[in-house]
């Protein structure tokens, strides 16, 4: 009676764990399930936007969004997100360049532009709240500080995500696993850009005018 051969059931066994691999790490499977996350997170960012256009107008005998909102200060801030959007198409444009440290730094440049976005908006909320137009003072602060703050949390999430990138790309080199993250961290960013240009036209532009 025949016995197989180790080579034989080496490959008997390796068969099975690759199959099983495959079917763990599907083609393209990261990123669908990543484009059914977005559309979740499109769900959130739409009821908020839906409560802030029900009690956008409840001013509570408070002041309003033109009493309130700078123009100027949210342009610049806008600025700062658009660029970083920018940036990071650079970034994506590099790693398709297998230049690992032009994608490095194009990052990092994308998380400065972040991190300034972030600053400018705690400025004004520290301004809001310092002229007594705090969240609890009307319905319509209390819709304007949910939104814009959700956004302002997932700009957070994103900036430590990239952070943690560059961590993993600096160690592993531009390997599939880093570049399928770097697509999905790109359609994040890029999806946060869409919601802003939104806030600043519904929240900001209306408000004002």
């Amino acid at each position: 009676m025949s016995h197989p051969t180790a080579g034989s059931s080496a490959s008997a066994i390796d068969a099975p764990e690759f199959l099983v691999k495959e079917a763990h790490h599907p083609q393209n499977g990261t990123l669908l399930g990543f484009w059914i996350y977005l559309m979740s997170d499109c769900l959130v960012f739409a009821a908020l936007f839906a409560v802030y256009a029900v009690q956008g107008r409840s001013y509570a005998g408070g002041p309003s969004g033109a009493d309130l909102f700078d123009l100027s200060l949210v342009a610049v801030n806008t600025a700062m997100l658009l660029l970083s959007s920018i940036t990071y198409g650079f970034a994506v444009l590099k790693m398709q360049q297998n230049h690992v440290r032009g994608t490095i730094g194009w990052l990092l440049i994308t998380g400065l532009f972040g991190l300034a976005f972030l600053g400018l908006e705690l400025y004004e909320f520290h301004h809001l709240i310092h002229l007594g137009a705090g969240p609890q003072r009307s319905a319509f602060l209390s819709a304007f500080f949910t939104l814009v703050g959700t956004h302002g949390l997932h700009v957070t999430f994103g900036i430590i995500w990239l952070i943690t990138l560059v961590f993993q790309i600096k160690r592993h080199g531009l390997i599939p696993e880093n570049r399928r993250r770097v697509m999905c961290l790109s359609m994040f960013w890029h999806f946060l850009d869409v919601v802003w240009i939104g806030v600043f036209t519904f929240v900001y532009l209306m408000g004002v005018l």
